[in-house]
């Protein structure tokens, strides 16, 4: 097979790639919508392999890419599924371990370059857990490079026998993930008057003469919301009581809910949500008290929108906010407790976190800085190597 370069000199034929996704991720989903977009402006041919209700939700087709349907990673039709669409691929690019997984199954008897961009790092304990890192060895070695979100998911790919890993640039992409929105519902539209919007915002969350806290993500147990609880009784005794609102939605909603009401705490369970960056943008505070993060939306989102943010200092998170940030051990519900009560206690402080907040997202990769990083990855791995 002739490798070209992706830019196609001289009437060459462009370069083809195919990007893989399993289930995937809202973070990873709109990873590739980016990419797929940045790509096809540069000339590379797309091919997105992607369960059809990802297309639905990201617009894969919508950003010139070619979308083939490929089941969920459970689905045994997947790999004959994904093995015909690399068939003229020059390149495959899998995005998480299953995604990954899968693609070195079709790939297995072809040298194809195999890219992995490892996003989040997953979960698992006892017997699973053992499972989890041979999965994770195999899509290590399999790849020719992996890129990781975050400075511990590339040392954890190098663990694995991963033969090259880097550290992978991904912008925050300019439209919010989907997985905290409603498909079917239209996009949010761009408040003319921001002052306004955030009386309107904070009326409607019951807000309107006490502080707003948010915090945003899926309501399962690495979310660490049992812990937010616990410090949600620390601002009980302010006056007024702050209000905390946690958008999302997840297996543990019930029993959320159950505590919620038990022990009278000022927090509401607000659901789905496709206005996020507008309620975040009317909080006081922001708060994430997840067990692990590599590039966290909501980090990067309050850190835009200038919202103070307490955060637990695990995985990525120190890295990606820097000094612009509150952090606190996970999991320690006195010091994520007494760390918002000093904050909301303290404008100047406050003050300074934005300002903070404002220059670490200046340092933070554009979605043009995305591409071109992943494209001389792309054209490293096609270009012919020099003989001798």
């Amino acid at each position: 097979m002739s490798h070209v370069s992706s830019h196609s000199p001289h009437g060459q034929s462009p370069l083809r790639t195919v990007q893989v996704l399993g289930g995937g991720s809202a973070g990873s989903s709109a990873h590739v919508r980016s990419l797929a977009s940045g790509l096809v402006a540069r000339g590379v041919r797309v091919t997105v392999c992607a369960p059809t209700e990802a297309d639905r939700a990201y617009g894969f087709s919508g950003v010139g890419a070619q979308h083939v349907p490929v089941p969920r990673s459970s689905d045994p039709s997947s790999v004959s599924a994904l093995r015909a669409a690399c068939a003229e691929a020059d390149l495959v690019h899998a995005h998480g371990l299953h995604a990954a997984l899968r693609a070195a199954l079709a790939l297995s008897g072809r040298r194809v370059p195999l890219v992995v961009t490892w996003h989040t790092r997953a979960d698992a304990e006892g017997a699973r857990a053992h499972l989890l890192r041979l999965l994770e060895r195999r899509v290590a070695r399999a790849a020719s490079v992996v890129l990781g979100t975050s400075s511990d998911l590339v040392d954890r790919a190098r663990r694995r026998g991963a033969r090259d890993a880097r550290l992978a640039a991904v912008a925050l992409p300019a439209q919010r993930p989907a997985a905290v929105a409603l498909p079917a519902q239209r996009p949010p539209v761009e408040p003319t008057d921001p002052d306004r919007y955030r009386h309107k915002a904070r009326a409607e969350l019951g807000s309107t003469d006490r502080p707003l806290l948010m915090a945003v993500g899926s309501l399962d147990r690495q979310r660490g919301y049992d812990t937010l609880l616990d410090a949600a009784r620390a601002w009980c005794r302010l006056d007024p009581v702050p209000l905390l609102v946690i958008a999302g939605e997840g297996p543990l909603r019930a029993v959320l809910q159950r505590r919620i009401e038990d022990e009278e705490l000022p927090v509401r369970l607000i659901g789905r949500r496709d206005d996020i960056t507008e309620l975040l943008a009317a909080a006081d505070l922001a708060l994430l008290p997840s067990s692990w993060e590599s590039r966290s939306v909501l980090a990067q989102e309050a850190l835009h929108a200038r919202v103070p943010l307490v955060a637990t200092s695990v995985g990525g998170i120190p890295e990606l906010v820097g000094d612009a940030a509150e952090l606190v051990p996970y999991g320690d519900a006195r010091a994520l407790g007494d760390t918002v009560v000093r904050l909301l206690a303290d404008p100047a402080r406050q003050e300074e976190l934005r300002e903070r907040g404002t220059r670490q997202a200046a340092t933070w990769p554009t979605e043009d800085e995305t591409v071109a990083q992943v494209l001389s990855v792309y054209d490293e791995l096609t270009q012919p190597r020099p003989l001798g």
